[in-house]
Order: C-alpha cells, then sequence, then structure tokens
C-alpha cells in the first residue's frame, strides 16, 4: 500500500485520487468524523453529537445507516463494528495525521540541534495545508473538537518554522510570510516579534521599529494592554544592535598577562576601529617567526572587542582551508551543525550573509596568504578583520598593514623582568642586557629566556647568558615546554617549497645581517614566508633582505656541514665583483696593467665609478661578513683577497672599525694560506689605515714588517708608504727610479705626488696631475689638485688655488666621493678667507658631511674653519659657539694639536668680546 496522503481535512475533504468528495453536508460531517479517528471505531453516541452538531432527531441512528450506506458508495473502507463505525485506512494517509507526525519529528530535530532539518520538517508539515481545517464542513462540534486545535498547531508550527529561518539567517525570506500572518492575526504578540526579527535581520532597522509601533497600537487599541516581555525585548534588541537567538560570540584567548610594549603598534590597530555604521576594515600585521604578532592582535583584540557589539571571532587558520574555517565560524555565529552547508561556496554566502548585519572583530591568526583570508572577511559595518601573518598579504584588497619587528632594547628587558623577575634583571643588568641581545630582542626568545630563569631559581643571568653566547646551542637553549624558537621557525620553513627550502639553508653560510638576491637568486619568496624581511631598495637599486640572528643560525644548523661547499660556489662571483668594483675606485692600480694614456674623461666611465662607490656602500656590511665567513670555512685564499680589494672602499667612507676588522681577518688567512705577497699588501693597507687615523709610529711598524715579505716592485711600493710615513725624502728618490726602471707608470705618479707634498715643488705636483689623467685615474687627479691648492694658497696664488679647488670639488660630486668633497671644502674655506671673502658656509657643508660619516676629526676641522670665518665677520656669538663645540670634539679625540689651535681662536673671541682672562 502507497504512504501517499489519500484523505485530507486540511481544507476542504479530499478523496483518494482527487474523487470529489460527498454532495450532502451531513454525509461530509460524517466523513469527517472517520477521518479525524482513522482505523479507530467512532461510537455511534459520537457520531450522532457531530453529524447534527449536538441536536440528533428521535430517529437520527437509522437516518445515520441511510448516511453510511450511501457513503460506502463513494469512499471504501468504512466498516461496521460493534458499537459504532470505522474507517479501516492508516493514519499516514491522512493529512492531518501525517501533519502531526511532521511536527512532531520538525520539533525532535530541533531539540538534537539539527535546525535546517528541523526547518524541512516543519515546512514539509504546512505544506499539507490546504486551506482551513473542515472548511466545507458544518459541524460546530467538529469545528470546535478538531479544527481550532488543528489550526492552533499550523501557527505554532509556522511560528517555530520560521523561528528556525531567522536562526539560519533567513531574515530577508521571511518577513512577506510574516506580514501577512500578523495582517491575519494581529493578536499574536510572537508573530509581530519575528517580523521585528526578520527586519532586523534583513537590515531593514527603521521598519523593524516601525513594525513595534505598530503591534503596540494594535495590542492597546484592541486589548487595552501594553507589548509583552518578547515583543518588548525584540524591541529592544534592535535598538543595542543586539543579534538575536545567540548570546555574543566572545572567541578572544585570554589576554597575556605580562604583555610588554607595542604601544606604537596598539594605537596603530585602536586608531583604524571603523565607527559603527562605517565601512568595514581589514588589518594585517606581519611579521617574523617569534616576533610576536599573535601577542598583539590578542591584547588589541581585549582591548578593543567591547566596541564591536556583534561579537569577537578568533580563528587559527595556517594551513586550513577557508572552508573548514567557515564551518567554525558559522557555528561561532549560531548556525548549527546540521545548517552547515557542504559546498565551500555556499557556506561563503551564508557567513556573509550572517555577518551583514553584526559589527564584528574577526581575528586571523597565522594566515598562509590572501585565498585563504578572503572568504573569512565580514562584511557588516563597522567591523573589523585583524590578520597575522608572516606575509605582508600585499594582494588583500583594502587592507592596511603593518610589520611588527623585535622589540626596543628598553621593551626587551621590561619582558625579561616581568617573566623571569624584576628584582633578578635588577640585580645583574650587563648579564641581563647580554640576554636581550643574544636573544635578538626577539618576543618569543626572551619569553623562553624568562621562562628558562623563573624555573631555575639557582641559575644566574650571567649564567644563562654564558649558556647563549654559544651560537651552536643557542637554538637549544631556547626552548621551555612547547615555547621554542626552534620550532616556530620550522613552522616558516616546513611551508617552503623545495626550491625556496634548498635557497634558504645555502643563505645559512653566511653570516652577513642582511644582502641582495645577486648572491643566491630570488629572495622574494623567503620573505613572503616572513624568514627575511625586505628592507627596501639600496643606493644601487637593488633589493636587500635581513633576517633575524636567531633565523640565520637556524638556516646554518639546517646547513650544517654542507657550508663550506655553498660559500665556495659563490666565493668566485663575491670576489669578482669586488675586484671589478675596486678596479673603479682605483683605475691602473699597481698590477692591473692599466697605464695606457688617455686624453678625455668619459661620462660612462664616469658613472660606473659612481655606481661602483654606491654598489659598495650598499653591500658594505654583506662584504665584510663574508671576510669572516670565509676564513671560518677555510677559503684563505677568498679571505685575504676579499679583505684586500675592500681596503681603498673603507678609507674613502672613513669605515676605519670594519677595516681594522676585516685586515685582521685577511692576515690571519693569508698566513694559513702561506700567502707572503697577500700578508704584505694587508700590512700595506693596514699602514694606511694607521697613518689616516693619526698613528705614524703603528703605520711605520706595519711596513717595516712587509718589506721582508716583498721584493722588486712590491718592496718599492710598500718603501713609498713608509716613506709617507717618515718623510723621507731619499727613500722618495729610490722609489723613483725602480719604478721608472721598470716602466710603472703608476707608482712613478704616486711616488711624484708624495715628493712633491714633502718638498713644495709645484712642478712634481703638476708632472703627477699630468700621470693621474693619462692613467684615467680622476680620484687620483683630485688628491693632487688637492695637494696644489694648498701650495698655491700657501704661496698666496689664490686664483690658481681657487681653480685647482673648485676643479677638485667638481670630480668629488661627479663620482659621489663626499668625504673628500669635504676635505676640498675645508680648503676653499681657507682660500676664501685668503681672498678676504670669509664665508662659513664652506666648511658647515663640510662639517654636515663629516658628521654624516661620524669623522670627529674631520668635524673639529670644519668647526675650527666655521670660527674663524665668523671671526673675521665679527660675528663672535657664533664663533665661540663653534670654537666651544671644536675643543669638545678635539677632547674627545684627544688631539692635542687641534685643541690647542680652538684654545687659542678662543681666546681671540674672547678678547674682542672683552672677556679677559674668562
Amino acid at each position: 500500500m502507497s504512504d501517499a496522503v489519500a484523505f485530507g481535512v486540511l481544507g476542504p475533504l479530499m478523496l483518494p485520487d482527487g474523487a470529489p468528495p460527498p454532495g450532502p453536508a451531513k454525509h461530509r460531517a460524517l466523513l469527517a468524523a472517520l477521518l479525524l479517528s482513522p482505523g479507530r471505531m467512532v461510537p455511534i453516541e459520537r457520531l450522532l453529537a457531530l453529524v447534527w452538531d449536538g441536536e440528533p432527531p428521535a430517529s437520527a441512528e437509522s437516518v445515520l445507516r441511510v448516511y453510511v450506506s450511501a457513503l460506502r458508495k463513494v469512499v471504501d473502507g468504512i466498516q461496521t463494528v460493534p458499537g459504532g463505525y470505522l474507517l479501516a485506512v492508516e493514519p499516514e494517509r491522512v493529512d492531518w495525521h501525517r501533519f502531526e507526525r511532521l511536527v512532531e519529528r520538525g520539533r525532535r530535530a530541533r531539540e538534537a540541534g539539527s535546525l535546517a532539518q528541523a526547518a524541512d520538517q516543519l515546512r514539509a508539515a504546512l505544506e499539507m495545508w490546504r486551506g482551513p481545517a473542515l472548511a466545507d464542513v458544518d459541524s460546530g462540534q467538529l469545528r470546535r473538537a478538531h479544527a481550532v486545535p488543528l489550526e492552533e498547531l499550523r501557527l505554532r508550527a509556522l511560528e517555530e518554522r520560521v523561528e528556525l529561518d531567522l536562526r539560519l539567517g533567513r531574515g530577508g525570506e521571511v518577513v512577506g510570510e510574516l506580514r501577512a500572518l500578523v495582517g491575519a492575526y494581529p493578536l499574536r504578540e510572537r508573530a509581530w516579534a519575528q517580523l521585528i526579527t526578520a527586519l532586523r535581520l534583513a537590515g531593514r532597522r527603521s521598519e523593524a521599529l516601525e513594525a513595534y509601533q505598530e503591534a503596540r497600537r494594535v495590542l492597546v487599541d484592541e486589548l487595552g494592554l501594553e507589548p509583552g516581555a518578547d515583543l518588548r525585548q525584540a524591541h529592544a534588541d534592535v535598538l543595542a544592535g543586539r543579534e538575536p537567538f545567540v548570546p555574543v560570540p566572545n572567541e578572544t584567548p585570554p589576554d597575556i598577562a605580562d604583555f610588554t610594549g607595542r604601544a606604537e603598534e596598539l594605537r596603530w590597530i585602536g586608531e583604524a576601529v571603523p565607527a559603527a555604521g562605517g565601512a568595514p576594515v581589514h588589518l594585517v600585521v606581519h611579521g617574523a617567526p617569534g616576533c610576536g604578532k599573535t601577542a598583539v592582535a590578542v591584547h588589541a583584540a581585549a582591548s578593543a572587542g567591547g566596541a564591536f557589539t556583534g561579537g569577537v571571532l578568533f580563528a587559527t587558520l595556517r594551513e586550513r582551508a577557508p572552508g573548514a574555517v567557515l564551518e567554525d565560524l558559522l557555528r561561532s555565529l549560531g548556525c548549527p551543525e546540521g545548517a552547515v552547508p557542504a559546498a565551500p561556496t555556499e557556506r561563503i554566502r551564508l557567513y556573509r550573509s550572517m555577518t551583514a548585519s553584526r559589527r564584528l572583530l574577526v581575528v586571523l591568526d597565522d594566515a598562509s596568504d590572501e585565498s585563504q583570508v578572503r572568504p573569512l572577511l565580514p562584511t557588516g559595518a563597522g567591523s573589523m578583520t585583524l590578520v597575522t601573518s608572516r606575509s605582508p598579504l600585499s594582494g588583500l584588497e583594502a587592507s592596511r598593514a603593518m610589520e611588527l619587528g623585535v622589540l626596543s632594547p628598553r621593551e626587551a628587558l621590561d619582558l625579561l623582568a616581568v617573566v623571569a623577575g624584576r628584582q633578578r634583571v635588577t640585580a645583574e643588568p650587563q648579564a641581563a642586557a647580554r640576554i636581550a641581545l643574544l636573544c635578538g630582542h626577539l618576543p618569543l626568545a626572551l619569553r623562553v629566556a624568562g621562562s628558562r630563569l623563573a624555573r631555575k631559581p639557582g641559575w644566574t643571568l650571567e649564567h644563562l647568558a654564558g649558556r647563549l653566547s654559544d651560537s651552536r646551542r643557542r637554538l637549544d637553549e631556547l626552548s621551555a615546554g612547547d615555547l621554542a624558537v626552534r620550532g616556530s621557525l620550522a613552522l616558516g620553513y616546513d611551508g617552503l617549497a623545495e626550491r625556496e627550502r634548498t635557497l634558504f639553508r645555502r643563505l645559512g653560510a653566511l653570516s652577513a645581517p642582511d644582502f641582495a638576491p645577486w648572491v643566491f637568486g630570488d629572495l622574494e619568496a623567503l620573505a613572503e614566508a616572513g624568514l627575511l624581511r625586505s628592507r627596501g631598495l639600496d643606493e644601487s637599486g637593488q633589493e636587500r633582505y635581513g633576517w633575524h640572528d636567531l633565523t640565520r643560525l637556524y638556516a646554518a644548523e639546517l646547513l650544517a656541514a654542507e657550508g663550506r661547499e655553498v660559500l665556495a660556489g659563490v666565493a668566485g662571483e663575491i670576489l669578482d665583483r669586488a675586484r671589478r668594483a675596486r678596479q673603479l675606485l682605483l683605475p691602473a692600480e699597481p698590477g692591473s696593467g692599466r697605464t695606457v694614456a688617455r686624453t678625455e674623461e668619459r661620462v660612462p666611465e664616469t658613472t660606473l665609478l659612481r655606481e661602483s662607490a654606491g654598489w659598495l656602500r650598499s653591500e658594505r656590511r654583506f662584504l665584510s661578513a663574508c671576510v669572516a665567513d670565509f676564513h671560518t670555512a677555510g677559503l684563505h685564499e677568498a679571505a685575504w683577497r676579499l679583505a684586500f680589494y675592500l681596503a681603498p672602499f673603507y678609507e674613502l667612507g672613513a669605515h676605519h672599525d670594519d677595516w681594522h676588522q676585516t685586515t685582521a681577518t685577511g692576515l690571519d688567512a693569508a698566513r694559513a694560506a702561506g700567502q707572503r705577497q697577500g700578508e704584505a699588501l694587508l700590512l700595506r693597507g693596514l699602514a694606511d689605515l694607521h697613518r689616516i687615523e693619526g698613528n705614524p709610529q703603528a703605520a711605520a711598524a706595519a711596513l717595516r714588517a712587509a718589506q721582508p715579505l716583498v721584493e722588486g716592485l712590491e718592496l718599492a711600493r710598500v718603501t713609498l708608504r713608509l716613506g709617507l710615513v717618515t718623510g723621507d725624502e731619499r727613500a722618495y728618490a729610490r722609489c723613483l727610479a725602480v719604478f721608472e726602471q721598470a716602466g710603472d707608470q703608476r707608482g712613478r705618479t704616486d711616488t711624484l705626488r708624495a715628493l712633491g707634498a714633502l718638498k713644495g715643488d709645484r712642478g712634481l705636483l703638476e708632472e703627477s696631475l699630468a700621470g693621474y689623467l693619462a692613467l684615467g685615474d680622476p680620484r687620483g687627479e683630485a688628491e693632487a689638485l688637492l695637494d696644489l691648492a694648498n701650495l698655491h694658497l700657501s704661496a698666496r696664488r689664490l686664483p690658481a688655488a681657487r681653480e685647482c679647488a673648485e676643479r677638485r670639488l667638481r670630480i668629488n660630486r661627479r663620482l659621489g666621493d663626499r668625504l673628500p668633497e669635504a676635505a676640498g671644502l675645508l680648503v676653499l674655506a681657507g682660500i676664501s678667507r685668503a681672498e678676504g671673502r670669509p664665508d662659513p658656509r664652506a666648511a658647515a657643508a663640510a662639517l654636515e658631511i663629516f658628521q654624516t660619516f661620524g669623522d670627529r676629526k674631520g668635524a673639529g676641522q670644519a668647526l675650527l674653519a666655521m670660527a674663524e670665518a665668523h671671526l673675521d665677520l665679527d660675528e663672535v656669538d657664533e664663533a665661540v659657539e663653534g670654537l666651544e663645540r671644536a675643543m669638545g670634539e678635539f677632547v674627545l679625540l684627544s688631539d692635542q694639536r687641534g685643541l690647542t689651535e680652538a684654545e687659542g681662536l678662543a681666546r681671540e673671541a674672547r678678547r674682542r668680546r672683552g672677556l679677559y682672562g674668562s
């Protein structure tokens, strides 16, 4: 037998196969009475009361038998049983019974949390109705006993199904149905409350408020009563902007009690919170592993979460698919498990619908890329998304990003103090600062170090600092429980493709704090993974990338024994680039073979000279670190050669610390390689450094140590340097003879210049100037011009002095040589004074350059030159101020000669102000 509904009372009477119901009213009442008790006996007395509406005639029982007989011709299955009649039909085939069963199933599904299934069951139940129950049956008793309860059950089922639809985010779909319901039943407060909620969910707030006013007017006019609690609550929810049905979610993880620093970042997040009703805002906080991105996001959410009336959602993304994350977020928004769509696209649509009317803060932690984040952005006005990622997610539309770096030294010590104990940190401030430095001021590393101290009360901070000092064990030491720097770095590394993993490991061979892609190739993927940090374009137009020292240790750990092989593979290109840059700095350098005469300066060559210095400035830290890397890896030849190539650049930029360090390493490498000539070349450069720093004794000692290591032309070059230090004219003469005999044009030109400067011989200096022009060495030309300018100035040949000084400055500026430019400006300032046109501006420009490069001796000389010009102009106050600053510089430098000169000028300045003896 089919389970399809065959009989119906929910509307006009319905018979199987669409057969028309009986015509006579009493026949229809009899059929309705039997259908309302399918398969059960209905007593004759009950039938008589129902068919004749409580007033049966005396002959009613015999007439009833006639009605039954007539009805059997229309409907099969009417049986006579003792005491009454029954209609032999399965209850499920009668619509009212099927309706009640479906309502019951829907309620059970709702109680089980399957809201979508419950709504479907109730919807199917309501679809059984074809009109008012017993619509064509004329029996008051039947209507009162059955039609009225069925209608009430229908209305309750309708309200329950509507509420389920509202909970499922279908508010806009039920507004019309609810308007019809309150129109038919204006006193049903639940229906009014649901209409207000539906309008609220559909974003029609003003209509929701109007609906409440209309409901209240009807209730007051019709019943003289104010709205009940549910209706008032619906109205209050609209006014307060509260979400109906579900509690406001607050999934913010516990805030970190010892959160430290990050004031600027938190201010940036706080200022970005949109106004209620404003466009949604999407923020990305990105940075290297362990820099505290999650801590910042959680702290910001805890601070600002109260502004978001729709609640705070939190999801950890990592490698999870957006669809899986959406399932969690939808449940948090009140969507029960059974109502979450299976298809990702449907989940996105439902999420956008459910967030459209909420003001939410959504925190998405550890996002991998933009495609993972886009489906999770809330759409509600005034909402904000706070994303943390190792990548800046540059492709995320309409988002703003802030990079999270390491903590400041003060913040790092504060964090260590709150974790390890402030008394311990205060008791050992130097050890605490050392721990912070060895942790690279990285929050995760500091937290681990602090936790280890907190769990080891017998340890001193100095003890932990000593353990961290061993770079080979540092990552092992930075582990406490489930907190580990290595684990945080591994997450980023494991997410890389194999090519990028190999690239990251190869970078572990370097100790440099930053580098450009020319060394190993494109590095952007590592920056996107948060393992490297882009530092923008350098002076030569290359993108530079840096990394945290602990990241470098991790890469070196992964590389392990492959380091020497990797460095050997790139050493050739590094040396070649450095050698070519040196050749451009020093054209026709001894040993280069470039001695061809040239008659004009070519612009392309000048551009190359300038770019060479710019490239070296950009790569200074990288190349300096490579000297040590090569030596440590046993690549001694590469180490000493690179140190030698870099010396003239260090001289040009006054990078004396780098010069000292790389020379010391280079000397060790040359000796380890048994390279006597390399050792001599580096000793010669070391002598230049000592001479520039005003230590002629050390310079002479270095040169004398170099002399036994070389012979021939190289010995002459060392001897020339020694003559510069000792002022030995006979040494110059011997060197000149050697160079001329060998045809070494460069050596001859350098000797002529040194001899000319020593003797004050204009002819020798002009001959050296011609030699540098022939060699195509503009920097040598500039130095010869400076010597000539000083010579002309001392001889009061002022026009010639100015011409030489200005020619020199043009060369310096063309090449971008700032420190030599500053030296030329000081000579120009002296020429202006001699001409009777004192002008402090040239010396001021020189001072700015010296200060930029940290050249304190040059700065002191510039301050003296400025003071002299001010005194010549009778600007005594300015002169005194400059002299006080100059004396401060000379005291710090222990430069007695400079201090004496400054004090003499100061006495003259005081004399002019009439402040004798003070």
